[in-house]
């Protein structure tokens, strides 16, 4: 379960304070996957790094009882200085998992070869993503954060091998996902909800969401 309690966030952009979140309760419970219909620049992004705890509420709780991942394609967390195989067995200490397990997943996934043992200050961008996916792919949660859908890399054949593992995953996990479109939500979600100034409004189905987006 992720629950945010009475949460509030804004932000002092020089002329104004920009409000993200005013007071906003709401739950997620483990088998009921959520989207976010939100137009660009309110926040949708804030919101996703408050769940994965990269961001703090200025007010409210937040509450987690279950896995939850960091956003698909955050780039944070891995340190440029040290390869790939250094970083991977990092973060599975981090998280309790077998180091040999991660490194050699990791390893298979992303396909940098030689790369994989040099440090990720070397790499080019698309490199870095495949790394960096492929170590959330590593790592098992029970919610799956999503940032305006899946990030691709130019890669073709890794963006088929990592689609199929996380197509998978997302069959047994909860998936909270945050966009503009309300077609990407149509690919993971049932239920909806709508961010408008600052204000979560919560409702059962995307249909009941879209109407509201469309019309507000």
């Amino acid at each position: 379960m992720l629950e945010f309690e009475n949460v509030s966030k804004s932000f002092w952009t020089g002329k104004q304070r920009k409000v993200i979140l005013d007071r906003a309760s709401f739950r997620v419970e483990l088998g009921n996957s959520l989207g976010i219909l939100a137009p660009n620049g309110t926040g949708k992004t804030t919101i996703i790094n408050m769940m994965a705890g990269l961001e703090k509420p200025d007010e409210g709780e937040i509450r987690k009882t279950c896995r939850v991942s960091f956003p698909l394609g955050f780039m944070g967390g891995v340190v440029p200085k040290h390869t790939a195989r250094e970083n991977a067995r990092f973060i599975a200490r981090l998280y309790g998992l077998d180091p040999d397990y991660v490194e050699a997943f990791s390893r298979w996934l992303c396909g940098l070869e030689e790369y994989f043992d040099m440090p990720l200050g070397t790499y080019s961008a698309g490199m870095r993503s495949r790394f960096t996916f492929s170590l959330m792919l590593a790592l098992e949660f029970d919610i799956y954060l999503i940032d305006e859908g899946m990030p691709s890399t130019t890669d073709v054949e890794f963006n088929r091998k990592a689609g199929s593992i996380l197509k998978d995953r997302l069959r047994e996990a909860t998936v909270i996902v945050v966009s503009h479109q309300a077609s990407t939500l149509e690919k993971f979600c049932r239920s909806a909800a709508v961010l408008r100034h600052g204000q979560l409004y919560m409702f059962d189905t995307l249909e009941e969401a879209k109407r509201m987006y469309d019309y507000s």
